[in-house]
């Protein structure tokens, strides 16, 4: 940068000794110090602050302890100064501590930024910090009521500097809760913002409705999803912080329908690869591999990368094999590793049983098309005689909706027998948040498009009154005779659903409130209500073939690898009009 009032010789001569500086403090740098690619790891996160929506509550209503609450409402700046002003000041005597409970006004993914102020002592003193899915999570202790720091640190200590800004915390949360810790001290803080780091990535899938519930559940479980897209493509925010490949399918099949084609997507799917060679089951469980194969089909159908596929064809074809070798000469599968559909089915072995059986069945239809795609004819008729012998046994559904969900999808029950028999009972009870999504996949099969949406409006929008912005782990609909909701102060008289209920790995405050798996109804009202079905790889054929229900309209858009289809539909005397706009390069089929 050159001054004005300065002489051009003296600008000349300052630039030149800046420059030689640097290149002499570089060249001290000792070569085994170098930063090359090697060394250095990219994200594709952004990084944004949010300022907090409103005070949940205050330690002290007087105004003597905690005080200028108000004042962290204000967007800040991330920067201290010298001002004087009227900020929140929390204050501790020799009994007593302030603290206050913070609402970003929805669930996100990150920490938080402090800013103080001149005022403070030096050093300013320890604040607790407490991250909260739920209002009661930050009033928790970790140890008690399923309260933990597991794969993320959401309770801890935390100095603060004076006159500085800090940045703490890596979790999912909507909630913070701040207490000052040392006796007889007081803290001044300027700003308070949460950190929000995501994919900054547009949502090219849309859906639209007469009915706004509807609409905030696709929404909702849209969002969900992009929250885990971090580096890796998680199943939860907070907890699973991980790579699970079978909770991935619901998430993968919500990508398709809203973001297209993302690389966390290879990334996650070439991970688990690579960390399960041969003969090993994918998370120790044998469903997960098998769900690995049903996400790279759905994934080439859908974007029609066959170069990726091709990466694969040396451990599909050895899966396919290792899979093989798990048939008995009954046609009945005898799958070791962990035997595991989801969590609400795992005391059920009848229903596991059928599960697999299942499972086996579609990863091996879908063995035949990707073999014949990758030219493995060999491994094709491999699959092809493992579906006849699998088709052999008929397992019994064992009144699990999990079990007669596989078993339609697969094709050995009917569709309609399982609807009839199992699904369509008891309207949302015996749901499940993962394995949700394929109940209402089989309900869609037998031709009970209605019953699947009315099954969307009450499980998911179960959620939505209690306050969630995204989609939960796991959740039963007797939760909310008189469950508080998760985004206030629980009253004496209500339930905290948070603290109160769940069960196997996530219970009480371990359950996560932000879980992938969940997502279902945003992929499933997109196929099947705005009516996309791919027909052929990388969406070249696409058949819109809606089923609107108890809708009057509906309208939305679906993303391909050559662009956007804008789709539109309309019930009239005459029945539905159908409208849809879509890149040249796709086919479209249209069914009413």
């Amino acid at each position: 940068m050159f001054f004005p009032y300065i002489s051009k010789k003296t600008q000349l001569i300052s630039f030149f000794k800046i420059f030689y500086s640097a290149i002499w403090i570089y060249a001290q740098i000792p070569p085994s110090l170098e930063l090359s690619s090697s060394h250095i790891r990219s994200t594709e996160l952004t990084q944004k602050f949010l300022t907090p929506t409103r005070i949940v509550w205050k330690s002290d209503n007087t105004g003597s302890k905690v005080i200028n609450a108000e004042s962290i409402l204000k967007p800040g700046i991330g920067q201290a100064d010298l001002n004087q002003g009227e900020y929140l000041v929390l204050e501790n005597d020799k009994e007593s501590k302030s603290g206050i409970i913070i609402d970003f006004g929805i669930q996100i993914q990150g920490g938080i930024e402090i800013v103080t102020t001149i005022n403070n002592n030096n050093p300013v003193g320890n604040v607790r910090l407490r991250f909260g899915e739920s209002v009661g999570e930050t009033m928790s202790e970790v140890g008690d009521d399923g309260a933990t720091n597991d794969h993320a640190m959401r309770d801890f200590n935390l100095k603060l500097p004076w006159l500085g800004r800090t940045i703490a915390g890596e979790t999912g949360f909507r909630f913070v809760r701040i207490d000052l810790i040392d006796p007889e001290t007081k803290i001044e803080i300027k700003e308070i913002s949460a950190v929000f780091r995501y994919r900054d990535i547009p949502y090219l899938g849309s859906f639209t409705s007469d009915d706004e519930q509807l609409n905030k559940i696709w929404m909702t479980g849209a969002y969900t999803v992009h929250l885990n897209m971090q580096d890796y493509l998680w199943d939860g925010i907070k907890r699973d912080r991980l790579v699970w490949v079978g909770d991935m399918h619901p998430e993968v099949m919500t990508i398709n329908s809203v973001f297209g084609y993302n690389k966390v997507v290879p990334k996650s799917l070439d991970l688990a690869r690579d960390l399960t060679p041969l003969p090993n089951w994918m998370n120790g469980i044998s469903s997960y591999s098998m769900w690995w194969l049903l996400i790279h089909h759905n994934w080439y159908y859908y974007h029609g990368d066959l170069n990726y596929l091709n990466q694969q064809r040396e451990y599909i074809v050895g899966l396919l094999k290792l899979l093989h070798s798990k048939i008995d000469e009954n046609g009945k599968e005898i799958l070791d590793g962990a035997r595991f559909l989801d969590w609400p089915s795992s005391e059920n072995i009848g229903a596991i049983h059928a599960g697999l059986q299942s499972l086996m069945v579609m990863t091996f239809n879908a063995g035949i098309e990707l073999c014949e795609i990758l030219g493995e004819f060999e491994t094709l008729e491999i699959c092809k005689n493992a579906v006849k012998k699998l088709k052999k046994h008929l397992p019994s559904m064992s009144e699990s909706k999990q079990a007669a969900a596989l078993l339609s999808i697969s094709g050995i029950v009917k569709p309609q027998q399982a609807n009839l028999e199992i699904l369509s009972r008891d309207g949302v009870h015996k749901m499940s948040t993962f394995y949700g999504y394929y109940m209402l996949e089989a309900r869609a099969k037998a031709g009970d498009y209605q019953g699947a949406i009315d099954n969307i409006r009450e499980y998911w929008g179960g959620m939505l009154d209690l306050g969630a912005t995204t989609f939960w782990e796991d959740f039963d609909i007797d939760w909310t005779k008189n469950g508080a909701r998760i985004d206030e102060i629980v009253p004496d008289e209500k339930i905290d659903i948070h603290k109160t209920y769940g069960s196997y790995c996530y219970e009480q405050f371990r359950h996560s409130l932000c879980h992938g798996w969940a997502s279902g109804p945003t992929s499933w009202l997109t196929q099947h209500v705005l009516g996309v079905n791919i027909l052929e790889p990388g969406s070249k054929k696409v058949l819109i073939k809606p089923n609107l229900g108890d809708l009057n309209w509906v309208k939305g858009t679906f993303p391909t690898p050559f662009g956007i289809i804008e789709i539109e539909h309309k019930k009239t005397d005459k029945g539905v009009i159908s409208k849809y706009n879509a890149p040249d390069e796709v086919r479209v089929v249209l069914e009413n």
